[in-house]
């Protein structure tokens, strides 16, 4: 994007009417803001912020800004919507004590063991869907690869049966679709279609997962449904809306980590072929396999974050970044611009899969960090590594689609070939 492109975009920024290059290239937009007006008030009164630090000190204030969102949701989706009572009862979109409920439900399924006893399994999928790209010559890098993998980890996670799930990733892109800035009555109509069959369908997997319960160890819908003891169990409505949000908490963002970093290191052939070379000499000491792909997963996630936007309520008049906000004050938190803000990163612009210290947002932080971000880390780790030693000559054959979403930073297709 040339600099006056970028000037013109930063000079009358609405997320409600952002044009085709933004969506292409919003950093030299982010990086006009962070160092000219870093906390934005917007078209709409609510205040747009760049900067890490900043992001950090909203996040780190959960009494003074709030992630509750039934104020802000109400008027764009209509109070009596399946979008509106999905929107407000899962879990990120709470304060406690909802969050702290179910957050400890979650992660009390999702153990350092049980995350590892997920690999074997893991290793296997990714694995047979390789096998399919390379029977065929090629495929697409997003539908044959990216997205089938956390499908089918979070099916397993929830005990969804294997016939069950082809619906499973158009319900979650329509639900979250309708998350974006600005709604057609189109997605919102999808999006509702999309919530009321998604619970549909939970309603029959939890009456007969609490006729046979699994291993609450490892299944969480049988964990979320028997709950930890008094008081932990969830009603009907926040059970099955969390299950939704499970599934599309860990689909998309996880698709765009995979998508986004194999697309990456077509833009970035030195770093491509530092990588493999690296993953080449590497051995099980250090620094092996692991600690290399770790590495790089932090950086592609800091690069080109999955999720690019946050919210959150001022609950009472504060201030952030020297600038004063009244109570109720609507924040966006742009994750994508403080995840490049030079400030904490030594040439943000730069893909550099051997940075260290890498103190990236994508996962968010405080008390509303992702709770899978050990899961989703696995993912990438495997899904990029084993493809990476499969198809090191890979290459795209088209341009790769864009979402076309400013919240959401990932890729439609992107067609490849082997060599």
């Amino acid at each position: 994007m040339a600099p006056g492109r970028a000037r013109d975009i930063a000079a009358s920024l609405d997320l409600r009417a952002l044009p085709p290059d933004f969506y292409a290239n919003p950093y030299p937009v982010y990086a006009l803001l962070r160092d000219t007006e870093p906390v934005r008030r917007m078209p709409d009164g609510s205040y747009f912020l760049t900067r890490h630090a900043d992001l950090v000190a909203v996040y780190r204030d959960a009494q003074a800004f709030s992630s509750d969102k039934k104020v802000e949701f109400e008027p764009k989706y209509g109070g009596a919507s399946p979008l509106f009572a999905h929107h407000t009862t899962s879990l990120v979109f709470n304060d406690p004590p909802l969050h702290t409920r179910v957050r400890k439900l979650i992660m009390g399924a999702l153990t350092r063991r049980a995350i590892a006893d997920l690999e074997p399994g893991l290793v296997s999928l990714v694995d047979s869907l390789l096998d399919a790209i390379e029977a065929r010559g090629g495929g697409d890098l997003i539908e044959d690869f990216a997205s089938a993998i956390p499908v089918e980890i979070i099916g397993n996670l929830l005990g969804v049966p294997h016939a069950d799930r082809a619906p499973l990733r158009g319900w979650s892109l329509a639900i979250l679709g309708a998350l974006e800035p600005r709604l057609t009555p189109e997605q919102e109509a999808l999006g509702n279609h999309s919530v009321r069959e998604f619970t549909a369908y939970l309603q029959g997997l939890v009456a007969e997962r609490r006729r046979r319960p699994g291993d609450p160890e490892h299944d969480v819908l049988t964990r979320l449904i028997q709950g930890e003891g008094q008081g932990e169990q969830l009603s009907e409505m926040e059970l099955l809306q969390n299950c939704v949000f499970i599934l599309n908490a860990g689909h998309e963002t996880t698709t765009n980590l995979i998508g986004n970093a194999l697309v990456a290191l077509q833009e970035w052939p030195g770093q491509k072929a530092d990588l493999l070379s690296k993953l080449e000499h590497s051995t099980t000491a250090a620094p092996g396999h692991e600690a290399i792909l770790t590495l790089a997963i932090d950086e592609f996630l800091r690069f080109e974050s999955s999720n690019q936007l946050g919210n959150r309520r001022a609950l009472r008049a504060c201030e952030i970044g020297g600038v004063a906000l009244p109570e109720g004050a609507l924040v966006t938190l742009c994750i994508g611009a403080a995840n490049r803000d030079p400030a904490q990163f030594p040439n943000p612009d730069q893909l550099d899969l051997a940075r260290a210290d890498n103190r990236h947002l994508a996962f968010g932080f405080g008390i509303h960090q992702c709770a899978g971000l050990s899961l989703a880390r696995l993912e990438g780790r495997i899904a990029i590594g084993r493809f990476l030693q499969r198809f090191p000559h890979y290459r795209l054959t088209a341009a790769p689609t864009r979402g076309g979403r400013a919240r959401f930073r990932g890729f439609l297709r992107a067609p490849l070939s082997l060599v």
